[in-house]
């Protein structure tokens, strides 16, 4: 079986997935794992909306229809995806994990054209054949946006062990009211993310990025030893 070690570090953000389906009870399994996160207060701040066949296929068509009448959209309100006018060093990160992405597809900085198709694969979910929403009530607090983070890294990691590839798509936030409309979600409700999940592609390129990870002296102190 793997270790909670291995399926860490060989966990990715697949961006190129197999059209095999997954069966609903995989599904159920692997979040039957994922509930027992942990959750300050017990509170359990999450519900999830797992779509796959048609229901994923709508969701698609409309985040790709949205945003090819628009691509400037966004609806991140005061939950956006970074921080505006990011900082050093997080700036460079971002940075440099785009350009490393390209790259392995072999899109050059000027190639706009391609690297505009590759955003909008966002909205096919790469390809994946099952895609995950995350709802979290609008009233939570930052609190239960980390527990919510540590069960999206839960089902990765229960994905993972199962021989199931995950990429977490917060691109998805960008039509987030949009989503709420098409899920007929209630008003406190609303979507955080997508997640795609399925078989990755071995043959795409893309799926062999691996982004680079800050040493742990570069973020840890350690005091009293």
């Amino acid at each position: 079986m793997l270790s909670v070690t291995d399926a860490i570090k060989r966990r990715i953000s697949t961006r190129a997935f197999l059209p095999t389906p997954l069966p609903r009870a995989l599904l159920h399994e692997i979040l039957d794992v994922a509930r027992w996160s942990p959750s300050g207060g017990n509170l359990q701040p999450w519900k999830v909306i797992v779509t796959a066949g048609a229901a994923a296929q709508e969701v698609k068509d409309l985040g790709l229809k949205i945003m090819g009448d628009d691509p400037t959209r966004s609806q991140e309100g005061d939950r956006p995806m970074y921080p505006a006018n990011l900082w050093e060093p997080y700036r460079t990160r971002r940075f440099k994990v785009g350009e490393d992405m390209y790259a392995k597809m072999g899109i050059a900085r000027e190639n706009k054209p391609a690297r505009y198709a590759h955003v909008a694969n966002n909205f096919r979910a790469f390809g994946a054949p099952v895609l995950l929403f995350f709802v979290i009530d609008r009233r939570m607090g930052h609190g239960q946006w980390a527990h919510l983070g540590m069960f999206m890294q839960s089902i990765a990691l229960a994905a993972e062990e199962r021989g199931v590839q995950s990429c977490m798509q917060e691109a998805w936030m960008r039509i987030r009211e949009d989503l709420h409309a098409h899920f007929r979600l209630q008003p406190q409700e609303m979507i955080y993310c997508g997640m795609a999940l399925g078989h990755a592609d071995p043959s795409a390129p893309v799926n062999s990025l691996r982004s680079d990870r800050a040493p742990v002296e570069e973020f840890a102190t350690f005091l009293g030893f």
